[in-house]
């Protein structure tokens, strides 16, 4: 059988809406193909076994949640300072909120990961990977702040994007005055990024 690059391409988008909504458990083929509305069996067709499908999960997400090149391409015409920062920020608060199933499935797939060390492995040097090229980037677009700041920045909205996904209206009025989620990623911003 010739495999179609654009049915499993439906197929993993079909899996990030299973993996979401259903959470790792609840990732099977059958489960897969019911959403893709392929036939059953499909799934088994593009994919050797579950860690196969997690793996193009994982390389997947970080395609689909991965910045638009040209929203980085108009923010780097600002001013390289703490205000930019907090640009780059919002934009990622933003495409979480407007991929609330991406973002989800991938918080799942860090649940799974914690059970099943293959998938850890290959997880941890996808997010590292993120990680270790936010520094860089930030470093490179001569932005404040280094490694420490950027790794804590990535700690904070990491959990300002967990609680605003999954339990929204929780953190309301924590921080008096403060919004949720713009106004917390401002404090972030302000209390971890250096002015100069």
């Amino acid at each position: 059988m010739v495999r179609n690059p654009e049915r499993r391409a439906a197929l993993v988008d079909a899996a990030v809406e299973v993996l979401a909504a259903e959470g790792a458990r609840g990732l099977t083929f059958r489960a897969v193909d019911t959403a893709a509305g392929v036939p059953t069996g499909t799934s088994s067709n593009y994919f050797a076994h579950r860690d196969d499908l997690l793996g193009q999960i994982d390389v997947w997400l970080h395609r689909r949640l991965a910045p638009d090149p040209a929203v980085v391409e108009e923010l780097l015409t600002r001013p390289r300072d703490r205000a930019l920062v907090t640009a780059f920020m919002r934009d990622l608060l933003a495409r979480a909120q407007r991929d609330r199933t991406g973002f989800l499935a991938l918080m799942e797939m860090r649940l799974e990961a914690g059970r099943r060390p293959e998938l850890r492995a290959s997880l941890m040097k996808s997010l590292r990977g993120d990680l270790d090229e936010g520094i860089a980037f930030n470093a490179a677009s001569g932005l404040p702040g280094g490694a420490e700041e950027i790794t804590l920045l990535y700690l904070g909205t990491l959990g300002l994007i967990l609680e605003h996904l999954t339990m929204p209206g929780m953190l309301d009025g924590a921080i008096p005055g403060v919004s949720v989620p713009d106004g917390v990623v401002e404090r972030l911003v302000e209390r971890i990024v250096p002015e100069a």
